[in-house]
């Protein structure tokens, strides 16, 4: 039975929905046990006058029954919730609250604008990868967050009057999802934006990542779509000319578009375009996470560590006990390799660092059993909680762990959309390479290996006399050249 005191839950009472997140602390960082998400729309129940009508708040109190029944495992102390953007606006929020708090047995807390942005940074912080000069854009039902900051320290904090609920009440009232509708949409986002655009700018950014409803659909219609992970202005703009063409929001059918999302998409697309034309965002990834975990990170005053998947690597090596001298030694091969082939091959090094990370996790399978551990590597990676690791990083690592050796399934390497299906080929091939010359396992005993490149045809220049003294090696590394072939991968001993 799990011991209430490692227990932590995260509410937030957003102007779209409600959210609930309960977590298990392991190991200095968190575990999911429980995510619930109730379309409450609370902001479409706000009058011009800032009253909340009794059936919006109905909603949000049936919701709250749900969540506490879970509540009831939790010690108070280890217990948040937090209010947004529509119970800042209305009038009669304390009437909300009172009956909230008495549902939930615990206080409910209305965090300001920028409080909340905060927060949605330090989930962001604690859960996303890549550089840590970022811009966190996080648009909710009432209210968008933008956010500039370096590691743990936000730098500026915005929250703008504007969301997906609030611009669908405004500018698509009717149903209509014509141009004229997202230009007036789009029109008033970049009017709201203009007065902060250039404190954002002046702060800067090398990567910007979204934290919204909004961002978590565009990913998953690309996703399903077999479009890469990046969200970019053409994207944007492509989806919403498809819109137009559905005419009306009740036709609204995009590939990948889930119909609970509907309803607020070309409101929240038509924030997103202007934020992206205002700020000039050339693209755009999904962050980890946001206010819930902001909030539960809170909590455990972990502090931000500024290498997330390298944390993540070090945890999944000591669950499933992977040799970490061996992940390393072939990691450092591969790492060479690469080097070596790099400019041939436009390995830059994002793709370098996958290569990496999939050398140091690629023995992972062998801890369900030898004989089909390509397999159970590919299945665990791919459904591992991997903070750091976006859907189609994870994707692409489990892809290569699943063809480490015997027959290339070129198909899986074409289907990943992290990188382009010629890079993960390539990824593939000085992985395979880099764990056959490795796998006596002792330093001493690599071989000095040149490698070089051009075009397709990769060549493998072993030291004197090696593959007559290493007849096994030899043997190996001459099935590794056929499997190569088989798949249109020229490989040249000498």
């Amino acid at each position: 039975m799990l011991a209430s005191a490692s227990l932590y839950a995260a509410i937030d009472l957003g102007s779209n929905s409600f959210h609930m997140l309960v977590v298990r602390e392991v190991a200095g960082s968190i575990q999911t046990l429980t995510r619930i998400k109730r379309k409450v729309r609370l902001a479409a129940g706000l009058s011009q006058e800032n009253v909340l009508s009794q059936e919006a708040m109905e909603r949000g109190w049936q919701c709250l029954r749900l969540f506490s029944e879970r509540l009831q495992d939790i010690p108070p102390a280890q217990i948040r919730v937090v209010a947004t953007a529509t119970l800042r606006l209305a009038v009669n929020a304390s009437e909300f609250i009172s009956r909230a708090q008495e549902i939930l047995g615990c206080p409910v807390q209305v965090i300001s604008g920028e409080e909340e942005a905060r927060l949605i940074y330090q989930g962001v912080a604690h859960t996303t990868g890549g550089s840590d000069q970022r811009l966190v854009v996080d648009i909710g039902g009432a209210s968008t967050e933008l956010v500039t900051g370096t590691g743990a320290q936000a730098t500026s904090l915005f929250s703008l009057s504007m969301g997906c609920v609030t611009w669908l009440e405004r500018f698509f009232t009717d149903r209509n999802l014509g141009q004229e509708n997202f230009d007036a949409a789009e029109k008033a986002a970049r009017d709201v934006l203009r007065p902060v655009a250039d404190e954002l700018r002046h702060h800067g950014w090398q990567v910007c990542v979204g934290a919204s409803g909004t961002v978590q659909a565009l990913q998953e219609i690309m996703m399903a779509q077999g479009m890469d992970e990046r969200i970019t202005l053409p994207k944007l703009q492509q989806l919403k000319q498809r819109a137009i063409q559905c005419g009306r929001l009740e036709e609204l059918e995009i590939e990948g578009l889930t119909l609970e999302r509907t309803l607020v998409f070309p409101s929240g697309l038509a924030i997103l375009i202007a934020i992206f034309t205002e700020m000039n965002i050339q693209s755009m990834t999904l962050a980890g996470g946001a206010l819930r975990e902001g909030l539960v990170y809170g909590m455990l005053h972990l502090t931000v560590d500024q290498d997330i998947r390298r944390r993540t690597l070090r945890n999944i090596q000591r669950r499933f006990i992977i040799d970490t001298d061996q992940a390393k030694r072939v990691s450092t091969l591969a790492t060479q390799f690469a080097s070596a082939v790099a400019n041939e091959w436009d390995l830059d090094a994002y793709s370098i660092e996958i290569l990496q990370v999939a050398s140091e996790l690629h023995e992972i399978g062998l801890s369900i059993e030898f004989k089909q551990a390509p397999l159970h590597a590919a299945w665990l990676v791919r459904n591992l909680d991997l903070p750091g690791f976006t859907p189609a990083q994870k994707k692409l690592l489990a892809t290569l762990l699943l063809n480490q050796t015997n027959p290339v399934d070129l198909s899986s390497l074409h289907q990943q959309n992290a990188v382009p299906p010629r890079v993960a080929e390539h990824l593939c091939r000085l992985l395979r390479l880099a764990i056959i010359f490795a796998s006596r396992r002792r330093d001493d005993l690599l071989p000095k290996i040149d490698i070089s490149a051009k075009g397709e045809a990769l060549t493998l220049v072993l030291p004197h006399g090696w593959l007559e003294s290493h007849p096994l090696g030899a043997e190996v590394i001459e099935q590794e050249s056929q499997w190569q072939s088989y798949v249109h991968w020229p490989l040249e001993l000498k």
